[in-house]
């Protein structure tokens, strides 16, 4: 397979001018990057949405700045090609501008991001500036802030209300002048992603927000149906049913094993036969 180069934010910024859609998956491992990279994605994700798919939360707020940097570095070692971005997890970027800055720094050399997710609005743009001033590109996120659920009352739409439209569009604006080179829109509606996409120079990046964004993206478990067996959200579209063909899978494995049928002979090794007469002697 030809090898590619990562993208820009430059390049992606251009994309935007050129009406080029941006592809993005969030995935959290060497084997699901690997295979995104290969597949020709354009960005990967590692979420702090890991905590829900990977780790068996019942929400992202657990998850630590060192889950985040064990996750990172795998994924970027399957995709040393690709434009990884990292998520700060709950909390590590709300307290003092210096613990915020090493947590940032730990994503990029340890874990190997080439950038970092924030959610929220005007009320983390001093940080977004100062992340950006320090050289780090950083990614926005509005709309749904899956770290804020329980403020917003539990997963909703954002922006059916005149109030809730000006201040995500007062919101995004200000991530943009605070320097952030992109913008996650989750669970927005379709009307106000396409204004909001509209009114800044930075891509946005959909997720359950419309067609209009500058792009789109899906967690790598959900898009396959790799680990649930329930119907995927109205957002997500399921291309693949990873997960029954890998339940199937094992189930065969199960019953081969009980049944004794595994491991048969073409799975099996035998000594050569001078040496089987030296251990056990004649058969006879």
């Amino acid at each position: 397979m030809e090898q590619r180069k990562a993208l820009t934010t430059a390049k992606m910024r251009k994309m935007k001018q050129d009406g080029v859609p941006i592809t993005m998956v969030t995935a959290y491992d060497y084997p699901s990057a690997r295979l995104s990279e290969e597949a020709g994605i354009d960005v990967i994700l590692v979420g702090d949405s890991l905590g829900n798919v990977v780790l068996g939360y019942d929400s992202t707020l657990p998850v630590t700045l060192d889950d985040m940097v064990y996750h990172t570095r795998a994924a970027v070692r399957g995709a040393a090609n690709t434009f990884v971005v990292a998520d700060m997890p709950f909390l590590t970027y709300h307290g003092s501008l210096d613990a915020t800055l090493q947590g940032v720094g730990r994503l990029m050399r340890e874990g190997g991001a080439k950038a970092v997710k924030l959610e929220g609005g005007a009320e983390i743009a001093a940080t977004v500036k100062a992340i950006t001033e320090a050289g780090v590109p950083v990614v926005g996120h509005l709309g749904l802030t899956p770290q804020s659920v329980h403020q917003l009352g539990g997963f909703r739409v954002q922006g059916r209300s005149s109030e809730q439209a000006k201040k995500l569009l007062s919101d995004a604006k200000a991530i943009e002048e605070a320097g952030a080179f992109a913008v996650v829109l989750e669970l927005v509606t379709d009307e106000l992603a396409a204004w909001i996409t509209k009114q800044l120079s930075i891509p946005t990046i959909g997720i359950g927000s419309g067609v209009h964004c500058d792009g789109q993206v899906l967690v790598y478990h959900d898009l396959l149906q790799y680990g649930s067996d329930s119907a995927p959200r109205k957002f997500v579209k399921a291309y693949a049913n990873i997960g029954e063909t890998i339940r199937a899978g094992i189930g065969e494995y199960v019953k081969e094993v009980k049944a004794r049928t595994f491991p048969a002979q073409e799975n099996t090794f035998h000594m050569d036969n001078d040496v089987v007469q030296y251990l056990y002697g004649d058969k006879e």
